[in-house]
């Protein structure tokens, strides 16, 4: 593969993987504007965002083995047209409920495009290619959350929240167009699993087996968690409780997203040093403390804005630190079935995520009840690492998984 071949490979992945954080993301500054024009409450209104959450975690699970058996690239495009069908829909959503349901199908679409932008990657390079093929995909992974809520902030001075949609839809049907024409089978017919959904099973049950396998996925579910917890909620709190408007809260949100970025960038330089399990300890007790400091923050309301959204900042840089940890040690236990592994990890993170969307807003959608969840969520990953995960079981990581991870 040439340099402009590979380039335009990783300009075509890191598209398929960008529009998964554009569609979680984009609509966050419209939020407060939906439960206005569809009549509703803020608590149904992040369960919209829990759907697409659940669509992710539900696609992955199904998706994954079936690129598997069938090959990459009839997933994808059926995926990217049930997000491009899903996102049209959207502009035209009745009420809370329809939308809600539609939500969950552009999930659904937005994971054939993750799942199948990973494969190609693992099926087209290995060792140190693969690593930085990767890495370069994971930033753009990083980056997009960062651009989202600032484009739907800008989309939204020109439109109303249905808009964003449309603009979901548009981008759905540029990339079915790129994937068509740029982005060949990669997973050759004499490479495809056999044995169908039974396999696939078989699998699913011998990873669910491996106690340390299942306790690093739980504490990636977790450490998401408390990050899902933030992005479902922070749109209410600063913009209703703190008097942000949708450009202030962009900004707000892209800042935060910074420094999870810096903090993994950061995770590089660490691993020369140290081993991938004393990193994710310390960033998770690290991150436990700085959720005890969010909730009293946000109790006592000391220092106002500044200290609570300071506190917020240091969850996500100890999430940015956690986050790329525990998938790489727990897929290094299984690199037999690696698209599987990556499959359940990520069906587990999204879906605990997506429990975590609503939850805070069950209790109000104030900065007390999200502080407190996404605390939960920090403290309970650093209680699984410590209590479940047995430290003899985790062996050493491949040099090149490990930077490819993060």
């Amino acid at each position: 593969m040439t340099n402009r071949q590979r380039a335009q490979l990783v300009l075509v992945l890191g598209a398929m993987i960008a529009i998964g954080p554009l569609t979680i993301d984009m609509y966050l500054p419209a939020l407060p504007a939906i439960t206005a024009g569809l009549h509703t409450t803020e608590t149904a209104v992040q369960l919209t965002l829990t759907g697409t959450l659940l669509g992710l975690a539900l696609g992955q699970l199904l998706i994954g083995p079936l690129s598997d058996v069938v090959g990459r690239r009839v997933p994808l495009l059926a995926g990217l047209a049930a997000h491009i069908v899903a996102s049209v829909l959207c502009v035209f959503a009745p009420d809370i409920a329809v939308l809600g349901v539609l939500r969950v199908l552009q999930g659904l679409g937005v994971a054939a495009a993750t799942v199948v932008a990973t494969a190609v990657v693992r099926d087209l390079f290995s060792g140190a290619a693969f690593a930085r093929i990767f890495s370069r995909l994971m930033l753009v992974m990083g980056l997009a959350p960062i651009l989202a809520p600032t484009l739907g902030s800008g989309l939204l001075r020109w439109t109303e929240w249905r808009g964003v949609f449309a603009a979901l839809a548009v981008l759905g049907a540029l990339l079915i167009v790129v994937a068509a024409l740029r982005l060949p089978e990669t997973l050759p017919v004499a490479r495809r699993r056999h044995g169908g959904v039974g396999a696939a099973l078989r699998d699913y049950r011998w990873l669910l087996n491996d106690r340390a396998f299942v306790g690093l996925v739980l504490v990636a579910g977790l450490a998401m968690a408390a990050l899902f917890a933030y992005v479902s909620g922070s749109s209410f709190v600063l913009q209703e409780q703190y008097g942000l408007d949708e450009q202030q809260f962009g900004l707000a949100f892209g800042a935060g997203a910074v420094g999870l970025i810096a903090a993994t960038q950061f995770n590089v330089r660490l691993l020369r040093r140290y081993t991938p399990q004393q990193i994710l300890i310390s960033a998770l007790i690290g991150g436990t403390a700085a959720g005890l400091l969010l909730v009293m923050f946000a109790v006592t309301g000391f220092g106002g804005l500044g200290t609570l959204l300071a506190s917020l900042w240091l969850v996500l840089a100890a999430a940015g630190l956690a986050l790329p940890n525990a998938p790489a040690l727990a897929m290094t236990r299984h690199s037999e079935a690696t698209g599987t592994a990556a499959a359940l990890l990520g069906a587990v993170q999204f879906g605990v995520g997506a429990l975590s969307a609503p939850l805070a807003g069950l209790f109000g959608t104030g900065s007390v009840p999200m502080a407190i969840v996404i605390a939960g969520g920090m403290a309970a990953a650093t209680l699984v690492m410590l209590f479940v995960v047995p430290r003899a079981a985790l062996g050493t990581v491949d040099p090149d998984l490990a930077v490819a991870l993060h």
